[in-house]
């Protein structure tokens, strides 16, 4: 399974996701294109905080993330000791 067909089966889910650069990002999938998925970050995330701006996207969608860049996917309440 492809991690597009994963996203899409997960949409409305929170998620951990890890790139391949190490960096891991944990949110609701809110939407998935054929090229990126799109979090809203969860309390706590690794994305910097709220004060950054990100978060929500130019289209409400959240913050994209390439498909391309994943390097492993979990569902969020298997990580949450993380």
């Amino acid at each position: 399974m492809s991690y597009y067909d994963l996203c899409c089966l997960y949409r409305g889910k929170v998620v951990t996701i890890t790139c391949v650069d190490g960096k891991t990002y944990s949110g609701t999938i809110t939407n998935v294109t054929k090229t990126h998925v799109y979090l809203q970050p969860t309390g706590g995330s690794h994305f910097g905080g709220f004060g950054y701006g990100w978060g929500y996207g130019r289209w409400g969608w959240g913050f994209p993330i390439a498909l391309a860049a994943i390097g492993g996917f979990a569902l969020g309440a298997a990580l949450w000791w993380i």
